[in-house]
């Protein structure tokens, strides 16, 4: 048999996938359902903690992948195991029998408007942290250029650690991007007060400690610990934010004129249907459920099936691209080994 390689997920995973493999002699097949590659990350603006900007990466990520079979605006149609790889329809018609697929269907960001106690979809001054990555990119969102900032708040574990929102696990970098949002939205408002209401920091990565120092003794960002309780506009369409101060034990009212609520990472909207093809298991979060989570993290249940970066679970940039690197070697391994 051929020995295909198919990367489903033409994000940094999937490319930074492919770019090992073409070094190691393989040309894998990439099966991208958007019509650009770099997924969420090419929506970036700048990356936490070096503020390096994000199309430098993915568009380093594209050149080096070039030479890859890229199929775009393409999705994985049926899928099925063979005795000794898989059969897959690609919804452009094209059939491929592949020895190794790799999953790198990355993730989805929590819908805010569930949350209705923030009001996101009906208050105009309210949004989220990927609104905000828009403007940062375009210059243009009417919610923000739509008159004074002279006060603005974020909002950490939007659709995070939350039962009611079905998703009790931590997204992981939703305390740093707002600790670089803060900062990034201070530098184009010097002048604004900056607020950010968390439960818990989570600074776990390299410098993100330092860069949550820096946000409040060079930027002056406060930092509020105590969940949002309720979210309402006053007769100016300002946004009233009420909420506690778990530190001071006081309640805190503030006005604000623009909110960013810090939507969380939630399984891609494709994990169930992929799966169910396979009968490949989920976790309880609903990502893809790995072999096991210590040491087989890009390892499915099923020879031949592989994953890499979020969707399996919220990841940094650099973890992503580690496992990317990690699954590439595993699947040279594997196909050796075959």
């Amino acid at each position: 048999m051929k020995q295909n390689i198919v990367i489903v997920g033409g994000g940094i995973a999937g490319l930074e996938a492919a770019k090992r493999l073409l070094r190691l002699g393989y040309r894998p097949i990439i099966v991208e359902k958007q019509d650009r590659l770099g997924g969420h990350v090419a929506q970036w603006h700048c990356l936490f903690p070096d503020m390096t900007p994000a199309g430098e990466v993915v568009s380093g990520l594209i050149r080096d992948t070039a030479e890859a079979n890229i199929f775009l605006e393409t999705e994985i149609s049926f899928m099925n195991r063979l005795r000794d790889g898989y059969n897959i329809m690609l919804s452009n018609g094209i059939s491929v029998i592949a020895r190794a697929v790799l999953f790198t269907t990355g993730f989805s960001l929590f819908d805010a408007a569930k949350k209705e106690e923030y009001g996101y979809g009906v208050y105009d001054r309210v949004i989220t942290n990927g609104d905000l990555e828009h403007w940062f990119n375009t210059g243009s969102d009417k919610r923000v250029d739509g008159g004074e900032i002279r006060a603005m708040g974020f909002v950490h574990c939007v659709g995070s650690r939350d039962e009611k929102a079905r998703n009790s696990q931590c997204s992981k970098v939703c305390c740093i991007t707002a600790v670089k949002q803060a900062i990034e939205m201070k530098k184009k408002f010097p002048d604004a007060a900056v607020y950010c209401f968390y439960m818990d920091l989570r600074m776990f990565g390299k410098k993100f400690e330092d860069f949550y120092i820096s946000a409040q003794r060079d930027y002056g960002i406060r930092f509020i610990r105590g969940r949002v309780s309720e979210v309402s506009e006053d007769i100016d369409g300002r946004v009233v934010v009420k909420a506690e101060d778990t530190l001071a034990g006081k309640p805190v009212k503030v006005k604000l004129d623009l909110l960013v609520l810090m939507s969380g990472m939630v399984c891609g909207r494709d994990t169930e249907s992929l799966a169910s093809m396979l009968r490949l298991p989920v976790d309880t979060d609903g990502f893809f459920k790995s072999r096991n989570n210590v040491s087989a993290v890009v390892q499915s249940p099923l020879e031949g099936i592989f994953y890499a970066g979020a969707c399996t679970g919220p990841k940094t940039i650099p973890e992503t691209l580690a496992e990317a690197d990690t699954a590439a070697l595993e699947i040279v391994s594997f196909l050796y080994r075959s």
